[in-house]
């Protein structure tokens, strides 16, 4: 299963303890995003196999040579044009819907929220039906909401996500 860290602080450290597949650049307070993006990039291309994203910013992921970008729930008219520019597609999704107009519309991958309980996230959606999610499209699907343990991601085995996405798991 695929390992996506999502972080507002990326360390090189953070990188090579937990070994993920897939890391997000994603601070929404900063006033200095694209200098610490810019460091974050060349800090990943020293990883080998190592995907890496920038959140909402399709223009600068390209500029900057990331993987690609990873947008919110609210950038689905923003998929096609960061597909034009050749980067990686990751967009958040939270109902069965929007994981399928992600499909449709070409995305790379979706995240899928909340799993387990999350602080301020709503109800969760659980296993069985990240499960029926998976089952019913062909986009790579990422379980996010709650992962912070490794009986977590065990549970998600069961509905053969493409791989899991989590801030906490990765900060322990």
């Amino acid at each position: 299963m695929q390992k996506y860290l999502i972080t507002s602080s990326p360390a090189y450290m953070q990188l090579r303890k937990y070994q993920p597949d897939f890391v997000l650049y994603r601070d929404k307070t900063s006033k200095e995003y694209e200098f610490h993006a810019q460091n974050f990039v060349q800090m990943c291309k020293m990883i080998p196999k190592l995907k890496f994203f920038l959140h909402q910013n399709y223009q600068l992921a390209k500029e900057l040579g990331a993987t690609g970008v990873h947008l919110t729930s609210q950038q689905f008219d923003a998929i096609e044009l960061a597909k034009t520019l050749g980067l990686e597609v990751v967009i958040s999704t939270h109902t069965k819907d929007e994981v399928v107009l992600a499909q449709s519309r070409g995305a790379d991958y979706v995240t899928y929220s909340p799993i387990f309980e999350t602080p301020d996230k709503g109800k969760p959606k659980g296993v069985e039906d990240l499960r029926d999610v998976v089952q019913s499209v062909d986009i790579k699907v990422f379980a996010l909401g709650g992962i912070i343990s490794q009986e977590q991601v065990d549970a998600l085995g069961g509905a053969q996500p493409f791989g899991f996405a989590s801030i906490r798991y990765f900060t322990s």
